[in-house]
């Protein structure tokens, strides 16, 4: 990464590569958690992904984002084809993951550093060289080992933001490297490697996650605010980016007049136009979310998230700078949205906060670039999930990109480097004292020492998911899904009682909260019965809950199979038809489609339990009127098949070839390439040939069985 001549600084990297991994080490023997089971099933949708058919329709399978996602899809591959896998692969690769961004991280300051500071460097000895990438490596260090990011790089299925990490640091440097070379004079190859870094990054970036599309603003901000800055004197003269390029740099600073132009030219197109791209993207979607009603997905409104965000924001920048060995982790659905700059009492001081930090940071980048381009690297970092798409309030993962250069100017002033850019006199660095330097050295080490620790720490509880829940439950008192998750732990543990204890109250004063009900009618049932009181709240959480994605389908699903041999009297299929038609009435679920399809399914599958095969035929084929999809075609009509009706099952797939022709054309994206991959490999021709097939056969064997 370095030159040879900078072996200390070779052995700093490694010594720190060494010292993230032990931090991370006993976190890779935890188990999957929350949006793992949604996202990972996949790789067994169709059965093992050992073939390029399967393998095709796994990764274009990807529902989140226009992209879908496919490269962070095609990493998992690197862990299992199959479904249920082992989380240890996962996870490592994950480590993996998080240890280069840290090099690479590491190797962008060092460019950044001598780009910044080459005026000055290029009369100096090495001993300022070495300051530079010291301060490189430590700054990777504080983000590397920062106790914040143990919920990214441990929650697997934040690899998806991790990569556009990796992509965004590694298009940063070849946009970097592209930079010097068009200056120097070599146009079209500086402009080649510019494409692949800004462009190429950019791609990847987005495939892993939607916000790698920051990386043009991203590379903007820097050249704006870092290398353009002005005042450092270089032999007592304002130092100019129009200075001739120096053939002992690496990084020559910008040559003649048309090679600037070009240079402009060539980032008004790759950087300027993207960047539009996506602030006018944002426009749109506050637009959107302003004009349509989302009230059936989320508790708040757009512009309630917006006031909100500032103070999500606040408590992101407390987390970074005051870390802490435990967070609040995955769950922080708790959190109040604000309904006005004054309710609650935090929401105007948030938003003095961060509009202070973003003006202060932009009318300070001539005289602090380096803090200026490290604040504002953080916001435009967070611009897209904290702004104007309407997505959950509050993930600490959303800090991994965005904090990437939080800790330089830091690591800069433990190396004694002048962060202004006005200085007296052309030097790197300023005067002090033995004791202040030991100090300065006392206080790296004890940084570093702490930060691993506190990971270290965190690390150990995610290792450990049943301890994990409990925390997070007591650091998350009034989250749903932090009390869910308890409850669960302790009914895996042998401890219904203590998962009624925990839910009970907790419902009473969150009454729509479904996860809390359900969770809460299946403990009670653990313990032997159900009172009046607890179905009575299931019910009523069951008519006012919002949409609960696949939530209700998976637990009404097992409440059906295991009616048969009830875990206590009140799980029967009477009391399960109750709470379905309970739900049923429930307006926030039944004006959408797909929440109608699965709730006639479930009603399918109640009559289907109960022998009922033409009222089963009916609600099948009422429910796929709904959303006319293959899928559920095939899946209702392999269940009339298999509980025995295989002509019920025949009379489905009939509905259904008959309706096909209704079926929605897949979203724009990846949804409409999948759709093209099915239908190139025929696979739903094949599937609906191969069931109809089994379920004559059976239809044969059945009525031979009756005569």
């Amino acid at each position: 990464m370095f030159s040879l001549r900078s072996l200390p600084i070779l052995l700093l990297m490694a010594g720190l590569i060494a010292l993230a991994s032990w931090a991370y080490l006993p976190g890779l023997h935890g188990d999957f958690l929350f949006d793992d089971y949604i996202n990972l099933p996949a790789l067994g949708a169709d059965g093992p992904v050992s073939h390029w058919a399967t393998f095709w329709r796994y990764v274009t399978s990807g529902q989140a984002d226009p992209t879908g996602r496919p490269l962070a899809l095609l990493s998992f591959l690197l862990d299992a084809h199959d479904w249920p896998a082992d989380p240890y692969p996962f996870k490592r690769t994950n480590l993996l993951v998080h240890l280069l961004n840290g090099a690479l991280l590491a190797r962008l300051l060092y460019q950044l550093g001598r780009l910044h500071f080459e005026p000055l460097l290029e009369k100096k000895n090495r001993t300022d060289t070495r300051r530079v990438a010291t301060a490189a490596v430590l700054g990777a260090a504080f983000w590397l080992l920062h106790p914040l990011f143990v919920s990214t790089t441990l929650y697997i299925v934040q690899r998806e933001a991790m990569l556009p990490t990796t992509f965004t640091l590694l298009g940063l440097l070849l946009w970097l490297h592209g930079r010097s070379t068009l200056l120097r004079g070599q146009r079209y190859l500086g402009l080649a490697w510019m494409v692949i870094g800004l462009c190429g990054g950019t791609l990847l970036g987005m495939l892993s996650k939607a916000n790698g599309i920051l990386l043009p603003a991203l590379a903007l901000l820097i050249e704006h605010v870092l290398l353009q800055a002005t005042g450092i004197v270089d032999a007592q003269r304002p130092y100019s980016n129009t200075h001739a390029p120096s053939s002992s740099s690496d990084a020559a600073p910008l040559g003649s007049v048309q090679q600037l132009q070009f240079y402009q030219h060539a980032m008004l197109l790759l950087a300027w136009f993207p960047t539009a791209l996506i602030a006018g993207y944002l426009v749109y979607a506050g637009w959107y979310g302003f004009t349509q009603d989302i009230s059936a997905v989320r508790p708040w409104t757009l512009g309630q998230r917006l006031l909100t965000e500032p103070r999500i924001l606040v408590d992101y920048l407390k987390l970074l700078w005051l870390p802490r060995p435990f967070t609040a982790g995955l769950f922080n659905d708790q959190i109040r949205a604000s309904t006005s700059l004054w309710a609650p009492a935090t929401t105007l001081p948030s938003l003095l906060v961060i509009s202070t930090l973003i003006a202060g940071a932009w009318l300070c980048r001539r005289r602090w670039p380096i803090v200026a381009v490290a604040v504002l690297f953080y916001f435009v970092g967070q611009s897209m999930e904290s702004s104007t798409i309407a997505l959950e309030l509050y993930f600490e993962h959303r800090n991994y990109l965005p904090a990437a250069l939080m800790f330089w100017p830091l690591a800069l002033w433990l190396c004694n480097v002048k962060l202004s850019a006005f200085y007296s006199s052309a030097s790197l660095t300023y005067p002090i004292s033995n004791i202040q330097r030991r100090l300065k050295i006392a206080l790296t080490g004890v940084l570093m020492i702490c930060l691993a620790t506190m990971t270290h720490a965190s690390s150990e509880l995610w290792g450990n998911g049943h301890d994990q829940a409990l925390l997070w439950a007591a650091l998350n008192p009034d989250s749903p899904r932090a009390q869910a998750s308890a409850a669960m732990a302790e009914t895996n543990a042998g401890h219904p009682e203590r998962a009624v204890a925990r839910l009970r109250p907790l419902l009473a004063t969150q009454p729509d909260q479904i996860q809390l009900a359900l969770n809460l009618f299946s403990a009670a049932c653990l313990t032997g019965h159900v009172d009046v009181d607890t179905l009575d709240a299931t019910t009523n959480a069951l008519r006012t809950t919002r949409d609960t994605g696949s939530l209700l389908t998976s637990w009404f699903e097992r409440a059906i199979d295991q009616s048969s041999q009830p875990a206590c009297p009140e799980l029967t299929l009477t009391t399960t038809t109750r709470m379905l038609e309970a739900t049923l009435s429930n307006p926030n679920l039944v004006k959408l489609p797909g929440r109608r399809q699965d709730l006639y399914f479930l009603q399918g599958r109640i009559a289907l339990k109960q022998g009922n095969a033409d009222i089963a035929l009916a609600d099948f084929n009422r429910a796929l009127d709904q959303q006319v999809r293959a899928t559920a075609a095939l899946r209702q009509a392999a269940l009339l098949g298999a509980s025995g009706y295989p002509s019920q099952g025949l009379a489905h797939l009939d509905h259904y070839e008959a309706n096909h022709q209704h079926e929605d054309r897949p979203g724009f994206g990846m949804p409409r390439i999948h759709a093209w991959v099915l239908q190139h490999q025929q696979y739903w021709e094949k599937e609906l040939i191969r069931l109809r097939n089994t379920l004559l056969a059976d239809e044969r064997t059945k009525n031979l069985s009756t005569k």
